[in-house]
């Protein structure tokens, strides 16, 4: 490794302690030593080790035991573990694998074994670390791009308004310009949502909750969507309450995911076809004190629908490209975001059959 490798050995005797960390000392690494497992604990909060040599036969808790809370933590579940036991049984080492082992090691150590065998763990640690920080280095340039290029695209709005209405005495004029504004309003809003995904897969995204009135969010995501109804004579249907209920939501990603949703049915829906937008209220949830009203949204089309062993990948974001290759249709970064919005809100996104033909996405919060 580039830098000097951190290595922790946990055991609860003193002597075996000394003897694993004499056996490495001909290896260039920075040797942390802890006598319990709650001393391991410690040293992981402030030093984070590359490699940990973990005994598994400790009183209080134990190797196997150590090891399921390393691996069950996001901040350590990628640092290898080698387990040290003077047990050969299959049953132990398969607990131990079971526990998230990455090695073992038997006793009596055998010294030249034993640096193999955290020099091959600390390659692996090498690699992760490269990985994650390509990873990284790649999704800020992908943000960084995104966020450049809704610059020229504003200004493409801007001129294609300024167009509007300097020529709106034109028929063929006033059939382009408000497909060209789609198309561009289109564009902007994927972009958003790739920002705003980016900001919530890493933990960026704070919801901003107050009282929303949903149906006023509805109807103004149908106005919004109603030249591109318009320009394939699609019809939409909204069936809405009559009363208003307040709702504790983030207003500006809830209209983002209403956009998404009633432009993916648009999309995909034929000419001369009919888009439905349901809302209804149900009753309180068991954790909303009795105020809050629980949401059902359901947007309905007649396009080519979602083959049911997709319905539930469709809102993977990691899953978009392969489902692309298979033409699978209403595919996008939209219905991941859609469905980020909606698990932040505590509630659940899904889609099925619309008869005789088309698809139906739920979102319940």
């Amino acid at each position: 490794m580039e830098d000097t490798a951190r290595v922790l050995i946990v055991d609860d005797e003193l002597s075996a302690l000394y003897t694993l960390e004499m056996l490495l000392t001909p290896e260039p690494y920075d040797i942390k030593l802890a006598n319990s497992p709650e001393e391991a604990f410690v040293t992981l909060e402030s030093d984070p080790p590359d490699v940990i040599l973990l005994d598994v036969m400790m009183p209080g808790i134990t190797g196997y035991e150590v090891c399921q809370r390393l691996k069950g933590d996001d901040r350590w579940r990628h640092i290898p573990i080698i387990l040290v036991t003077a047990l050969d049984s299959k049953d132990d080492l398969v607990r131990g694998l079971n526990s998230g082992a990455d090695e073992f090691i038997s006793k009596p150590v055998n010294g030249p074994e034993m640096r193999a065998r955290v020099r091959s763990m600390l390659r692996i640690k090498q690699q992760y670390d490269d990985i994650q920080e390509a990873m990284h280095l790649r999704e800020e340039l992908a943000n960084m791009i995104v966020h450049d290029m809704r610059t020229p695209i504003s200004a493409i709005v801007l001129y294609i308004d300024l167009l509007s209405r300097l020529y709106d005495s034109s028929d063929h004029h006033k059939r382009v310009v408000p497909k060209l504004r789609s198309q561009a309003q289109r564009l902007n809003s994927m972009l958003t949502d790739m920002l705003l995904v980016a900001k919530m897969k890493s933990g960026k995204l704070v919801l901003n909750c107050s009282p929303v009135n949903i149906v006023e969010l509805v109807e103004t995501a149908v106005q919004d969507q109603k030249a591109v109804a318009e320009s394939k004579r699609i019809t939409v249907v909204t069936d809405l309450p009559n009363d208003v209920q307040l709702m504790s939501l983030d207003s500006k990603l809830i209209q983002r995911t209403l956009e998404n949703l009633l432009s993916n049915a648009l999309k995909f829906s034929p000419e001369d076809s009919t888009v439905t937008v349901h809302l209804a209220y149900g009753k309180p949830g068991p954790s909303s004190n009795g105020h809050q009203p629980r949401l059902r949204l359901q947007v309905t089309d007649e396009g080519p629908g979602i083959p049911e062993e997709f319905r539930e990948s469709i809102f993977d974001r990691y899953e978009v490209v392969k489902m692309k290759t298979a033409d699978i249709p209403q595919v996008g970064i939209g219905l991941a975001f859609c469905k980020m919005v909606v698990e932040a809100h505590g509630g659940t996104i899904s889609v099925n059959d619309n008869q005789p033909q088309g698809a139906v996405f739920t979102v319940e919060l």
